[in-house]
């Protein structure tokens, strides 16, 4: 089977790479550029009809959506920008999906909810997005649901990875070079390695386990932290024990958008459909730190 995955270039389209030489289907990497060294198709997937055209000109089977407009602030500006890669593609990749019998795996957000519960969240809760993305990122999941096509979205939430600008590696790098650092502590969900994702979207591909599931479930790591819990983790498993990281709340850092106070994911679905297990967030995080330093 061909296998299209766009957003390559990013932290998760980084980690499908990683996983593509271990597969007996046939990958296709997309982007709007293409880097130095790795083999990207160039695809402007805001385009319906480029879209359209690709899939059924390579015989694609299976459409891996790794592709988003992921700066929260800049969302509240550029809603418009965000918007279209969030919700318009994504229904051009379902369209053209519906049109070829393709599946669809989508990737979404924990910021589609309000972040007011104090219980993990379900699939079927309510959803109420507080700012630009997560309405932009709901309006994709919709144009999928609505397409007809064969689907899978999962929805991750505080992604991380050896790749790209992430919490980790800035915390990292800050940890290193500061000597007191303050990390909000009113802010509570679970981080997510991006490698464990990409093996779950994987694992349902290798094995053929969407057949029959369409729908929406929600992937993180196992496990709850507050960002400041995050950080503390981090220095310390970077070893930047120098560095004090000091909690704070929320509204010392003034944004233009608010973000969830709680945005835990339950997910009970996916590892009941799917028969898979999660792995606990720190374990996650100290395979992906150790990465890190051996390519320092």
């Amino acid at each position: 089977m061909n296998i299209l995955v766009t957003g390559a270039n990013g932290q998760l389209g980084n980690e499908m790479r990683n996983l593509a030489s271990r597969s007996g289907n046939n990958f296709v990497f997309s982007d709007i550029t293409e880097p130095e060294g790795l083999k990207t198709l160039i695809l402007d997937i805001t385009d319906q009809q480029k879209v359209i055209d690709t899939v059924k000109s390579l015989n694609i089977g299976c459409i891996v959506n790794c592709a988003a407009y992921t700066n929260v602030d800049k969302a509240e500006d550029q809603e418009d920008i965000a918007y279209k890669l969030n919700a318009v593609a994504a229904g051009n990749l379902a369209q053209a999906a519906a049109l070829t019998g393709a599946l669809l795996i989508h990737i979404s957000t924990d910021y589609v909810f309000g972040g007011d519960a104090c219980v993990p969240y379900r699939e079927t809760d309510k959803t109420n997005p507080t700012g630009a993305y997560g309405r932009t990122k709901l309006a994709g999941e919709k144009a999928v649901q609505e397409s007809g096509c064969e689907y899978i979205i999962l929805r991750t939430a505080w992604l991380y990875s050896p790749y790209g600008n992430n919490f980790v590696k800035t915390m990292l790098r800050l940890t290193a070079e500061r000597d007191s650092l303050n990390v909000v502590f009113d802010q509570v969900g679970t981080p997510t390695c991006a490698a464990d994702l990409a093996y779950a979207i994987f694992d349902i591909i290798e094995n053929g386990k969407a057949k029959g599931r369409n729908g929406i479930y929600h992937f993180s790591n196992e496990g709850v932290c507050s960002w400041y819990d995050f950080a503390k983790t981090i220095a310390q498993m970077g070893e930047n024990r120098t560095c004090r990281i000091l909690p704070c709340h929320s509204d010392e850092f003034p944004s233009k958008v608010k973000r969830p106070s709680y945005s835990v994911l339950d997910k009970t679905k996916y590892k009941t459909v799917f028969d898979m297990e999660v792995p606990y967030w720190t374990d996650s995080l100290k395979k992906c730190i150790d990465t890190i330093k051996s390519r320092d």
